[in-house]
Order: C-alpha cells, then sequence, then structure tokens
C-alpha cells in the first residue's frame, strides 16, 4: 500500500509539473536571469531588410486563395524584397489555376500528391532568397509579421523564428474553440518565456521561418514537419525564438469531432518526432534545450496522459482497500476526479446539443487532449497515420 501511496504522488507530480508546474518554474527562471542582467541582447540593425519567400503549401485550397493573397499582399515588408512562392502539388480543384492570376506569384505544381513534406522539400529547393517563411493557405497573418521576423533574424545565433498561433474567438463557440483558444493563450506565455530563457520548443505550422542555409530535406513521412525542422536546426547550436506579434490566426476547429482528428495525428506525430529526435534526450550534450524540450513537450506526448490513467486506477484502490472512508484525503481527491470527468462528459453532451457553455468545454477539451495521446500513440505503432491526410474541418 505504500508503494502505491508513493506512486500516486510520483504521477501527480509528473502530471503538475507538465501542465502547471513547468511554467511556474519557467517563470522564476526568466525573473533570475532578467535580474542577473543576462538578458539576451536586441540585435536589431536599422535597415535590416533582406529578401524574404513566403512559402504556402496548399493542396485544394481554392476556397481561401483569394482572402490569403489580400493579406499577403497587405502585409508590410517591400514589395520588390518579398516573393511569393504557392506549392499546390496534387490540388485538382483549381487551386493553382486560380493563383497564376494574381501578379508576382510564383507557382510550383506538380499533378502526383506525395503530401505537404515532400512539396515543402521541393518547394523550399527552388527558394533562394535567405529567408524562407512557411505559411498555411487557411491563415490570415498580422500586417507586420513579416516585419517582425526578420528582425530577430538580425541576430546571427537565431536559425528560426516561430509566429504565434491565434484562434478567431467567439462567444458562441464551441467546446473545440474555447479549448483550442485558452490553450493557445497559455502556449503563447510558455513560448514568450522559452524563448527569453533560451528558445523555444518547437515552432508553429501556421507561420514559422527559417534562414535558408539551415534547411534540410525532412523525412517525406514526417507527420510534424514543422517541430522536427525547428528542433532539428536548434540541435545545431542555432536558437529558435518567437515573437507573439508576429502571428497567424485562422478558424477553430468545426466541432471536437474534427479537433480530435487534428490531435490524434498531431500525437501520433509527436510520438514519431521523440523517435526520429532521441539524441535531445541527451542533457549533458543539449542542456538548456533538452530540458526545455523534456519538460514542455516530452513530458505532455508520453507520461503524462499515462500518469492520468494511473492516477485515477491507483486513486480507486487506494479508496476501497481503505473502506471507502469519507474523511480520507484519497476518498476526496477521487471524488475531485470523477467530478472532472464528469464535467468533461457534460461538455460532451452540451457540445452535441450545441449548448454553448464555455466553462464546462475546458474539461472537455483537456479530456480530448490527452484522449488523443493514446489514440495517436496505437496509430504510430499500427503505422495507420498517412502523410497526406484530409485537414480538418474549420468553424466559420
Amino acid at each position: 500500500m505504500n508503494t502505491l501511496k508513493i506512486l500516486f504522488w510520483i504521477f501527480i507530480f509528473i502530471v503538475f509539473y507538465a501542465y502547471i508546474g513547468y511554467g511556474i518554474l519557467l517563470y522564476f527562471l526568466v525573473l533570475l536571469k532578467r535580474k542577473s542582467k543576462q538578458k539576451t541582447a536586441k540585435h536589431q540593425q536599422a535597415g535590416y531588410e533582406p529578401e524574404v519567400t513566403l512559402l504556402i503549401t496548399a493542396f485544394n485550397e481554392r476556397d481561401f486563395v483569394d482572402q490569403k493573397m489580400k493579406n499577403t499582399y497587405s502585409l508590410q515588408y517591400p514589395k520588390e524584397k518579398l516573393k511569393i512562392v504557392w506549392c499546390t502539388d496534387g490540388s485538382d480543384d483549381g487551386t493553382p489555376e486560380l493563383v497564376k492570376e494574381y501578379q508576382d506569384v510564383q507557382v510550383l505544381h506538380k499533378n502526383e500528391r506525395k503530401g505537404k513534406v515532400h512539396a515543402m522539400n521541393r518547394a523550399a529547393k527552388q527558394v533562394d532568397s535567405p529567408i524562407i517563411i512557411f505559411s498555411d493557405a487557411n491563415t490570415d497573418l498580422g500586417n507586420d509579421s513579416i516585419r517582425r521576423i526578420v528582425n530577430l533574424f538580425a541576430n546571427p545565433e537565431v536559425g528560426c523564428v516561430s509566429g504565434e498561433k491565434r484562434i478567431y474567438s467567439k462567444t458562441e463557440d464551441s467546446a473545440a474553440g474555447a479549448g483550442e483558444g485558452l490553450y493557445w493563450k497559455y502556449e503563447s506565455t510558455l513560448k514568450k518565456w522559452d524563448s527569453e530563457l533560451y528558445s523555444v520548443v518547437g515552432a508553429a505550422g501556421e507561420l514559422f521561418a527559417v534562414r535558408n542555409e539551415l534547411f534540410e530535406d525532412v523525412e517525406p513521412d514526417t507527420l510534424l514537419d514543422d517541430f522536427v525542422i525547428s528542433m532539428r536546426i536548434a540541435m545545431k547550436g542555432y536558437r529558435i525564438q518567437y515573437d507573439p506579434e508576429a502571428y497567424a490566426i485562422e478558424h477553430a476547429s468545426a466541432n471536437v469531432g474534427e479537433e480530435l482528428k487534428r490531435k490524434v495525428r498531431i500525437a501520433a506525430g509527436a510520438i514519431q518526432a521523440i523517435v526520429r529526435l532521441k539524441p535531445l534526450l541527451n542533457i549533458f550534450r543539449y542542456g538548456t534545450l533538452s530540458f526545455q524540450y523534456i519538460s514542455h513537450r516530452l513530458l505532455r506526448w508520453t507520461v503524462a496522459p499515462l500518469s492520468l490513467l494511473f492516477i485515477f486506477l491507483i486513486n480507486l484502490v487506494l479508496v476501497f482497500e481503505n473502506g471507502l472512508l469519507f474523511n480520507s484525503l484519497y476518498t476526496y481527491l477521487l471524488a475531485g476526479q470523477i467530478v472532472f470527468y464528469a464535467l468533461a462528459l457534460t461538455g460532451w453532451h452540451l457540445e452535441n446539443n450545441q449548448i454553448k457553455f464555455k466553462l464546462l468545454f475546458v474539461p472537455y477539451y483537456f479530456f480530448i487532449m490527452n484522449y488523443a495521446m493514446f489514440l495517436g500513440f496505437f496509430r504510430f505503432l499500427k503505422k495507420q497515420q498517412k502523410v497526406t491526410w484530409e485537414r480538418a474541418k474549420r468553424s466559420t
């Protein structure tokens, strides 16, 4: 019984640290760095405006082309130094033909569909700008995003820059919208602190940039291309920096079913990335980067979801082995877990009945996020996740 109690509290600590504790520790580490005057120096250069290429990979995104181009033309950066390239491999809905109607846009297209990563690898080889900025077709960029990203590259230690992913927020948001929006706000805060401490742990695929000279082809079956590309650059000794005012904004998933589909794919990709980035576990070699990677990503993707399951099961054993004592700490903890999962179930019920109540959508989204890790793990083992996937439907 004592062994079970020890395991119980170890698992609770893992979950707490993965989702809250690391954020608290990170905050104090950043404060210490500021007080010790080790804050990274600004490397802004007057007139630093290198040529950049905005590379947009798209599969059957005809409905978003006009809005994306309108947004791209409005970006605040010298027009003669901003190249626009679309790679539309496999699209058969008229996307490449529609993009070609716009001036000063290069369209790379092959009829065969081999997935986003293959398209990125192929397109990047044809870019000669010193900085490549990757963006999705269904996202709008903040007007100042390109300039803010470029400013960070003035520091030669920076090899990759991640923008912020934002979600359109509406009062009537679904569980997906409410949960996803809150999750990304929290993630944005952690990324700001990660960046200040040393390096962001992975870039957001909706908007990230790399030095052309550092870009290397990734395996064509890679599921989290943004994460693997950016972390391999960090493993070379460069930093991934972050500016929340360089942002890409998109609509949330249409519903939790669509969000679950997206999360399961991400989960399968996360396990794949852990396998391919095994050297990052060597904290003696990568130091602070390994600490951030393990704390911010690895625990959430592996041990934390398992810990949630073990916490509940062990809690059941501890309560019933002691005869269901109502004044026991473990009884209260079990009751708290039951209430939490009941709230998640209620969120599911409200979502299915199209009743909007954001407070209950948060536990529902948290449950879905961890449930997806289990599904993604088994999908990875069975090699069932295709690289040519259908993107999740978005709300409007």
